[in-house]
């Protein structure tokens, strides 16, 4: 039985580890309100700087390569905070929005604050598959998080961007 209290996500905290930082979103977790949504707006700017430099093919390795460090990450961080799912960690909205980005663009400002506000719909609300994708890996009471609930942490936001870009993909094509 694991009786230490949750920590809290601080900068004092995030300096040290660099689970840390990656899981904060290199800080834009610690936002006092709405961490989630800061954090995917940190992961639209950064989409924004990188893809002047970044091929389409590397934008996938830089994905998959930030799933399974996210997932170290995640994992780590929440064993830290000493909770299962902890609102501070926000890799998971970067990863996601990053998918929605890259499989959804090119397209204008107002496409892509479509696809934002669908994502933080999807992520926010947890309809349907997205919230059956948040149930599967919940901790338990009184144990301490484990790779199952790192890997819950990203799972649930990989399917809200699935259904972001299923949504997009649906409206192209009755537009177009």
């Amino acid at each position: 039985m694991n009786t230490s209290a949750p920590r809290r996500a601080t900068l004092r905290f995030m300096l040290p580890h660099p689970a840390h930082w990656i899981a904060l979103g290199f800080g834009s977790g610690l936002a006092p309100k709405a961490p989630g949504t800061v954090g995917t707006l940190w992961a639209w700017l950064s989409f924004l700087v990188l893809d002047r430099w970044l091929t389409s093919a590397q934008w996938g390795w830089l994905i998959a390569g930030s799933a399974g460090v996210g997932w170290w990450a995640c994992t780590r961080t929440a064993q830290h905070m000493n909770t299962g799912d902890p609102g501070a960690i926000v890799w998971d909205e970067v990863i996601a929005f990053w998918i929605v980005l890259w499989l959804a663009m090119p397209m204008g400002l107002l496409g892509q604050l479509v696809a934002f506000g669908l994502f933080r719909f999807f992520d926010a609300v947890k309809p349907g598959p997205v919230g059956w994708a948040d149930s599967l890996f919940k901790s338990h009471e009184n144990r301490p998080p484990s790779w199952a609930q790192g890997f819950g942490i990203l799972i649930d936001d990989l399917v809200a961007a699935f259904c972001t870009v299923l949504v997009i993909a649906l409206w192209r094509r009755l537009v177009m």
